[in-house]
């Protein structure tokens, strides 16, 4: 039979799900690819090996990060730890603070800011407030109520007996109400405030009067703070419309509360004029626990088992509308903040197996929930952590398992594609900040705090310090023991292990860059098992592959006999944004014997070389058997 020629041009739909490998038919399959490992979908098509990790810092334990924008030219990084709060600028350590979490609830903490106002929530803390003075200080301080939101907790009927009308009384209950945690909290006996200041069992507290009580008698008019420590924090925050909005608490985890309009701190609902705080919870046919509030085009609500809009412009007591939208739900084991992405809101969704846009749409008037990780599922498994680097239009989603999806997204050009990074450990926790991705990596038990970096070519990756002789390089501790890989003056040398935060090299060097050795992978959808005409195609045979590369410093390619690492003529005249030495052009392979397995790829390319590598595209040439 003649040569059937395929060319393979872009890899935009990115790796696709085993279970889609017989489904020749669907346009993903010839942008798509079975295994596409460490790394990126360029928006143009091609695929690049990802960069190296920078090692920053070796933390005491697991973190939570959080980027803090002090102005438009002044960011920073937040490291949360076990009772401490880092501060990282420009890869230093600027100060560290005494934080009151723990190490427990760093998954569940959720934040927002306001201009240099940085609001950390969590159910069992008390809202907390992270700031930087002018003078750069930083502070960590309980954020403080004006006016603080009331609930009713306890169910109705139950009555209040004070013992006087001002200064300090006893307060009794018909019922069990009291608990140890009401100490602080207020209570709001018909429209009169009190505040706890002790309470000696379930039917019994003392109070202070703040507000003068009417009588000493016995009512069942009474609310209590919204928050406290007997009835938890707020989960989640965001600021909308000029208002400070809490959507749910540990006992009330359906209800938000909204601020009077540039008061953040004023929760009184007075009497419903326009400016003044709002209050209400969210009724359906299914408890709906929320998760997470987003200022958006509307301001958007995640809850355990929907989506909900709520609209108003402006929000006010009349004119605020709220309907549900959408019925997938969202994490609920830890917080995972939604994104916005090109005017999109992503969020992952409760079943941890889908990543979904949540977008408005003008024709309906109405959100949808589309899943972006349905042909690529097998890689989105328990989100832990999410973030998004606008500049590269990558979405990265750090799962349980340690591994990281990445999303290339651009909805302009239709490309949508997943990849997965891998290192020699886990990621746990990723933040974003003017396009530069943080991570916090679990190596070995011990977790560090690293970057991408395009400098770098392997993970936990440092430039090393050199004696005078230019053999011995230190500075290496936080690789003790380790086999790794090296770079000295921009070429690879053998691997070597670190002995007293040092490793000697053979020959002499003037910069060396030592870390640990990753692999990407690049493998093609398997070929196509039936002609056009439908007839099922027997034994292929591959004839020749041409590879179209881009500033590509080391290629390896398998094409049925074991990988193999390519010789290439480097180019004498550099070439633009291209690394020094590297190659740009086509590189064409000769194949070798019949292929009766239709699950093996024709070829594969795979290398751990710490240089660069980009593929453009791929061109097959094949013959068959009838």
């Amino acid at each position: 039979m003649p040569a059937i020629r395929r060319a393979k041009s872009a890899f935009t739909a990115g790796e696709l799900a085993p279970e889609l490998f017989g489904r020749d038919d669907v346009p993903a399959w010839g942008n798509g690819a079975a295994r596409l490992r460490n790394v990126f979908i360029q928006p143009t098509g091609g695929v690049q090996r990802r960069p190296g990790l920078r090692h920053l810092l070796t933390l005491p334990g697991t973190a939570r990060l959080v980027p803090y924008e002090a102005s438009t030219e002044l960011t920073f990084l937040l490291v949360l730890t076990d009772g401490a709060l880092r501060v990282v600028r420009d890869d230093m350590l600027v100060t560290q603070v005494a934080a009151p979490w723990t190490a427990a609830m760093l998954p569940q903490i959720t934040f927002t800011q306001n201009a240099t106002m940085l609001l950390l929530l969590h159910p069992s803390m008390p809202p907390q407030v992270v700031r930087r003075s002018d003078e750069g200080n930083w502070s960590v301080s309980p954020f403080a109520f004006a006016a603080e939101p009331f609930f009713r907790h306890a169910p109705a009927g139950i009555g209040l007996v004070p013992s006087g009308t001002t200064g300090s009384v006893s307060v009794t209950a018909t019922d069990a109400v009291f608990a140890a945690g009401h100490v602080g909290a207020q209570l709001l006996l018909r429209g009169k405030r009190l505040r706890i200041t002790g309470v000696a069992g379930a039917t019994a507290a003392t109070a202070q009067v703040v507000d003068t009580l009417e009588s000493t008698e016995a009512s069942t008019e009474w609310t209590e703070s919204a928050f406290s420590g007997a009835h938890g924090w707020p989960v989640s925050a965001c600021f909308h419309q000029g208002r400070l909005v809490l959507g749910g608490g540990r006992d009330a985890p359906n209800r938000l509360w909204f601020s009077r309009s540039a008061d953040y701190g004023n929760f009184d609902p007075g009497t419903g004029l326009d400016d003044q705080a709002i209050a209400f919870s969210l009724v359906s046919d299914q408890l709906n626990a929320i998760r997470a509030v987003f200022a958006g085009r509307h301001l958007q609500v995640f809850t355990s088992g929907a989506e909900w809009m709520v609209s108003g412009d402006p929000l006010t007591p009349a004119s605020i509308q709220v309907t549900r939208q959408t019925r997938v739900g969202s994490i609920a084991e830890r917080s995972v903040p939604p994104i916005d992405v090109d005017g999109m809101t992503v969020f992952a969704s409760r079943s941890g197996r889908a990543v979904c846009e949540f977008s408005y749409t003008d024709l309906q008037q109405a959100y949808q929930a589309d899943d972006l990780a349905l042909v690529a599922r097998h890689l989105v498994v328990t989100p832990v952590a999410m973030a998004y680097d606008s500049r590269r239009r990558l979405l990265h989603i750090a799962m349980a398992d340690g591994g990281l999806a990445t999303l290339t997204i651009y909805r302009a050009e239709q490309v949508t594609g997943w990849t997965r990074q891998e290192t020699d450990g886990a990621f746990r926790s990723l933040g974003e900040i003017d396009g530069t991705l943080y991570a916090v990596v679990e190596r070995a038990g011990s977790f560090r705090l690293e970057r991408f970096d395009d400098a770098m070519g392997m993970d936990a990756a440092v430039m090393a310090s050199g004696d005078a002789s230019g053999l011995a390089w230190s500075g290496l501790g936080h690789l003790e023991g380790r086999d790794i890989g090296v770079l000295a003056d921009g070429a690879p040398r053998g691997a070597a292990t670190v002995t007293n935060g040092r490793v000697t090299l053979d020959a002499v060097a003037t910069s060396v860059q030592a870390g640990l050795s990753f692999a990407h992978v690049v493998e093609p959808m398997p070929p196509e098992s039936a002609s056009a005409a439908g007839v099922r195609m027997g034994p292929l045979r591959l004839v020749a592959a041409r590879f179209r590369l881009f500033g590509t410093g080391a290629l390896s390619v398998d094409l049925g006999r074991g990988v193999q690492p390519v010789p290439f003529r480097r180019l004498d005249t550099p070439v633009l944004d291209a690394p020094p030495l590297a190659f740009t052009g086509d590189v064409t392979l000769r194949g070798l014997g019949w292929r009766r397995d239709t699950f093996a790829p024709l070829w594969r390319i795979e290398g751990d070389v710490p240089l660069p590598f980009t593929l453009l595209s791929v061109t097959t040439e094949t013959r068959t058997t009838d």
